[in-house]
C-alpha cells in the first residue's frame, strides 16, 4: 500500500514535531540564560532527589491517570485544560521551591499523562489497549534530537528500540496480569527506563526554576513549557504509531527517514 499525500503529510508534520529541540533548550530560550547556570544553582543531592522522584512519579500517575480515561473515541484532545492543571501545579511548587518537588511532580506527571493519553485517543488509539497505555508511558522518554543524531536514524526510532525489550516484556506481562502488580519486575524495569530519560528532562526543568529570572517568572511558566513539550512529543508518537498500524512500522521508519 502506497502513502496517500494525507498521510505523508501527517508524518511530516509528526518528524517536525518530534525533532523539535528538546525542552533544556526551549526553557534555556524562554528564561535567556543557559541552563547549565542554574545546573550549578543546586544543591549537591538534587541528582539522587530527583532520579528517585521521577521514577515514583512515573509509578503513581500510571493508574491514577490511564485508569480513570473512558474508551471512547474522541477526535479533538483538550490540551488546554491539562495546561491549566499543570501551570496551577507549578506555580504551587515555584512558591515553595525546590523542596515541593516530591509533592509536584507525581502530580504534574498524572496531568501530561492523562494529556497524552488524550492526546492518543485523539489519534485513533484505544486507551483500554495495553499496548497504547505503554505507548503513553513511553512519551515520557522522548526528548527531542541530541547532537549525536545524524540522517539516517533519528532519535525518536533509537530511543523506541531501546525500549523495545523492556516494553514488550512490561506490555505481555500486564497483558497477563493486569496492573494490580506494579512490584513486578518486568514493570519496574520499563518504568526505570523510561524514568531514566525523563529524569534527565524533569532534572533541566528544576535547573531552569533554580535561575532567579525563572524564580521570579515562576514555575507556571516553565510547567507549560514542560507539558507543551510533551504534548508535542505524544503528537508526534500516536501519529507515527497510527501509520504504522496502517503501513507496517519498517515502511513509516523509512518515509520517516526520507522527509
Amino acid at each position: 500500500m502506497e502513502f496517500s499525500q494525507k498521510d505523508i503529510e501527517d508524518l511530516r508534520d509528526a518528524k517536525a514535531l518530534l525533532d523539535n529541540p528538546g525542552i533544556a533548550i526551549k526553557m534555556a530560550n524562554f528564561i535567556g540564560i543557559p541552563i547549565e547556570k542554574g545546573f550549578a544553582l543546586l544543591p549537591q543531592s538534587w541528582s539522587a532527589n530527583v532520579a528517585g522522584a521521577t521514577q515514583k512519579a512515573l509509578s503513581a500517575a500510571i493508574n491514577a491517570a490511564l485508569l480513570t480515561m473512558g474508551n471512547r473515541p474522541s477526535e479533538v484532545s483538550h490540551n488546554i485544560w491539562h495546561k491549566i492543571s499543570v501551570m496551577f501545579t507549578g506555580g504551587v511548587s515555584g512558591f515553595f521551591g525546590l523542596p515541593a518537588l516530591a509533592a509536584e511532580l507525581p502530580v504534574s506527571t498524572t496531568i501530561m499523562l492523562r494529556s497524552i493519553a488524550d492526546i492518543a485517543r485523539s489519534e485513533g488509539a484505544l486507551i483500554n489497549d495495553i499496548k497504547t497505555k505503554m505507548a503513553c508511558i513511553e512519551v515520557f522518554a522522548l526528548g527531542g534530537p541530541e547532537k549525536s543524531d545524524d540522517s539516517v536514524d533519528s532519535a525518536y526510532f533509537t530511543t523506541r528500540a531501546a525500549l523495545a525489550k523492556s516494553l514488550l516484556e512490561a506490555t505481555e506481562h500486564i497483558a497477563e496480569r493486569g496492573f494490580i502488580e506494579e512490584g513486578a519486575p518486568v514493570l519496574l524495569r520499563f518504568i526505570i527506563n523510561v524514568a531514566e530519560r525523563f529524569s534527565i528532562q524533569v532534572s533541566e526543568k528544576v535547573a531552569a526554576q533554580a535561575i532567579p529570572v525563572a524564580g521570579a517568572i515562576g514555575g507556571a511558566v516553565i510547567n507549560t513549557l514542560f507539558i507543551n513539550h510533551f504534548q508535542a512529543m505524544a503528537r508526534g508518537h500516536f501519529i507515527v504509531l497510527r501509520l504504522e498500524r496502517k503501513y507496517g512500522p519498517e515502511k513509516v521508519k523509512l518515509a520517516y527517514a526520507q522527509i
